[in-house]
């Protein structure tokens, strides 16, 4: 298991190496959701789910308010997940596509809950087209407990590779 990928760094650079991705690596976020928002990401993504707009249903579930849409978080999960590794603002250009993803829910989101969400890299391995295969795990947390976790499987490469 490689712990460092790393690549001749840009022209404008030391004759260093940039690292592309490392072992041990996090992406982290923090946000909340209103209630509008899940009302409206659920219209929005065809959830149709009362759990997620009606407060009666929420009740009858032994959740007492409503709740967010699993994938409502999942999709937050994978948008940090892209943003931090495709990034770019170490100087050194990186094209990401993600290969696998899954997903258990352990606990709701409810409105006004400060979420963390977190990506932690734990395992690099050549790709064969260039770049690096990186595993991660992911998590989505209220007070310390997950709520969402999550493993990916992703490509990581210098853009133009």
């Amino acid at each position: 298991m490689n712990r460092l990928a790393t690549l001749p760094a840009p022209a404008d650079a030391d004759a260093e190496t940039s690292p592309l991705i490392e072992v041990g690596e996090e992406a982290h976020e923090r946000l909340r959701y209103t209630r509008d928002e899940i009302a409206e990401f659920a219209r929005l993504s065809g959830d149709a789910n009362p759990l997620h707009r009606d407060r009666d249903a929420a009740e009858r579930a032994h959740f007492g308010e409503p709740i967010a849409s699993g994938q409502q978080t999942v999709s937050r999960l994978l948008g940090l997940l892209a943003s931090r590794f495709s990034r770019s603002d170490d100087g050194l250009e990186r094209e990401l596509l993600l290969l696998n993803a899954n997903f258990a829910f352990k606990a709701p989101v409810f409105a006004e809950q400060d979420l963390h969400l977190v990506w932690r890299v734990t395992q690099l391995e050549p790709s064969r087209r260039g770049g690096v295969i990186a595993h991660a795990d992911g998590r989505a947390s209220v007070a310390g407990k997950p709520c969402v976790i999550g493993r990916a499987t992703l490509r990581v490469r210098p853009a133009g590779a």
